[in-house]
């Protein structure tokens, strides 16, 4: 990817390449220093990206990936004198690995094909694109969520859900988006349950925001949210993703409000639950990137969930899907002047959030099935449309695909 990050073991790992005809050495700029790294990969094809590094057995998951990381860096020191048998450390690591939702291919750390540990760190995560193949994922369920727990659903309406919420349809709803995504070949990371969150913690894309140099902790303006933001950093630094800043009170930020329109550009809806200063303070993280103020409209009011990704979805580098009668002149002559073209929401369809797509990368998108009229406007401009039923899990909540899902890594 080219993205490098800063590790302990960054330098030793690339400190020493030794001659095998099973490796090729490339050189990736460092796009933050400016400098040239060499990167060591294997030739063997379709190796494993890393995996799943969440779940219950995190702490012993993210000891054995740290122990793997050592001894990646004594091996690469010890490269022109120490030899193993690969199929003798696959045979021997990858149950191990498995059993531990560690990466498929760790064992390869310990072989004479080795992949550089920068460039396995990095493959942890990123964020720099909305429509890059999407890799890997973070979702939490109606069942994480605790939508069984009556002191749960009985808050609907302070939520702003349309009615009661049914937690078997909204479940299942969940379990066949999840199985959409892995038809899509993404690696799904399910959070924890926790009983201390709100029905809103489904929509797991809102309590952070991940970039190219860690997880950036934002501060919801829903004040039923902001205590996810403390589970969400809690989770990043368990699995061993750097923390790159947080967005402090009384400033206010929320994921369905940041769109990258570029891997240097940034576009930030400023509403109810984004305000000037959590803008201010995206701006003064994120130095390199160049952000800007989408001004949002008051449409139903404060308790209303009006997100910028509520009236655009990016499909891919060019295209946008947008409810263009309730989008801000200015953003609008923003995206044309940077060259998209617009693919406008059936406005029957409004409601039922057909402009929330996730774009899943090579031209596919995840919809709500629901909204049949606007995902046939999207087939035809040439996207393959996946869909799974939402009536439950997002009408009912007002969070769409793109609230289901945390992008932690795309390609």
């Amino acid at each position: 990817m080219g993205h490098q990050h800063a590790l302990s073991f960054g330098v030793l790992a690339d400190a020493a390449i030794s001659e095998n005809p099973y490796r090729t050495t490339v050189v990736i700029p460092n796009r933050f220093s400016g400098e040239e790294s060499s990167v060591t990969k294997s030739h063997p094809p379709n190796l494993p990206d890393a995996a799943d590094l969440c779940g219950p057995l995190c702490f012993l998951r993210a000891s054995v990936l740290k122990l793997l990381t050592f001894l990646h860096a004594l091996r690469v020191l010890c490269a022109p004198f120490v030899f193993f048998a690969v199929k003798d450390f696959e045979l021997l690591c990858a149950p191990l690995c498995k059993r531990l939702f560690l990466p498929a291919d760790c064992f390869f750390l310990l072989t004479p094909c080795t992949v550089s540990l920068e460039n396995l760190m990095t493959e942890l995560f990123n964020g720099h694109s909305m429509v890059g193949k999407l890799k890997r994922v973070l979702v939490c369920s109606p069942r994480a969520a605790a939508w069984e727990s009556p002191d749960h659903f009985s808050r609907w309406r302070e939520l702003g859900f349309l009615h009661e919420p049914n937690f078997q349809t909204a479940q299942a709803q969940h379990e066949e988006f999840c199985r959409q995504l892995e038809r899509a070949r993404a690696e799904v990371i399910h959070l924890p349950a926790t009983p201390n969150l709100s029905l809103d913690a489904v929509y797991v894309h809102d309590p952070s925001f991940t970039t190219d140099r860690g997880a950036i902790i934002l501060h919801p303006g829903k004040k039923n949210r902001v205590a996810e933001a403390a589970f969400h950093l809690e989770c990043y630094r368990d699995h061993g993703i750097p923390i790159a800043g947080e967005i402090k009170s009384p400033a206010m930020a929320e994921g369905g409000d940041i769109v990258w329109l570029s891997p240097h550009a940034l576009l930030v809806g400023s509403g109810y639950r984004t305000n000037e200063a959590g803008i201010f303070q995206l701006r003064a993280l994120l130095e390199d990137i160049e952000v800007f103020a989408a001004p949002l409209p008051y449409g139903t009011g404060p308790s209303a969930c009006l997100h910028l990704m509520s009236l655009i979805s990016l499909l891919d580098e060019h295209t946008v899907l947008i409810d263009l009668p309730w989008v801000a002149v200015e953003t609008v002559e923003l995206l044309k002047a940077r060259k998209f073209r617009f693919i406008e929401v059936d406005p029957s369809e409004r409601d039922t959030l057909a402009c929330n797509v996730l774009a899943l990368g090579e031209k596919r998108l995840l919809a709500i099935e629901e909204n049949d009229k606007t995902n046939e406007k999207l087939r035809r401009a040439g996207f393959e449309v996946l869909t799974f039923p939402g009536s439950e899990l997002c009408i009912n909540g007002g969070g769409g695909p793109t609230c289901l899902t945390r992008p932690l890594f795309r390609r």
